[in-house]
């Protein structure tokens, strides 16, 4: 087996790319390459300390947001699975967690164009904004209710229909004696 080779389709032709794998790496290069770019702006007005200042600012800023967004998470799934608790439209003004937490990794990742993204995720009325263009970019509106409820829903349906046929044999009773046991008498 060789690495790198073109997959072949059916009839032998290679297969083709889709779009997204053709300009997905070009994107990441042309970032990186405006990210540097600006980076050595500011350190030409600015001085290296203050670049360094800045990169160091931003992973301590991002891992704090990405800290308080997962806390706040784990709080609303623990809380989501406690006997009792209100099940849809519990969350609070602004929606999940996800956009928050991009928003953290995009400032902890080196340059200031990521940073000024992850700023536009952590600021509630461009989240929103952001948050209605994914859900009309995917088709569909984000899934209502909590994690809990989603399990909830999982072990309610069965994706294939199928029955299983079986026993129900409680714990509370012992288990009847089995015939060819040695144990019992004869």
């Amino acid at each position: 087996m060789t690495f790198g080779a073109p997959q072949q389709t059916v009839d032998g032709r290679p297969a083709k790319r889709g779009r997204a794998r053709r300009l997905i790496p070009l994107g990441v290069a042309v970032w990186a390459v405006l990210e540097i770019w600006l980076l050595t702006l500011v350190a030409d007005a600015a001085g290296g300390l203050t670049v360094l200042a800045l990169l160091a600012g931003g992973v301590l800023v991002g891992s704090y947001v990405i800290k308080r967004a997962g806390r706040r998470a784990w709080q609303r799934l623990a809380g989501s699975l406690q006997p009792g608790a209100a099940t849809a439209g519990t969350a609070p003004e602004g929606g999940g967690n996800g956009l928050t937490m991009l928003g953290g990794l995009l400032i902890i990742l080196p340059g200031l164009l990521s940073d000024a993204a992850g700023l536009l995720c952590l600021f509630p009325p461009t989240r929103a904004l952001l948050r209605k263009g994914l859900e009309r970019r995917l088709g569909r509106a984000a899934a209502p209710g909590t994690l809990g409820d989603a399990f909830q829903q999982a072990r309610m349906r069965m994706p294939d229909g199928k029955v299983v046929q079986g026993e129900v044999v409680p714990d509370d009773e012992p288990p009847a004696p089995r015939h060819d046991d040695p144990q019992l008498p004869r």
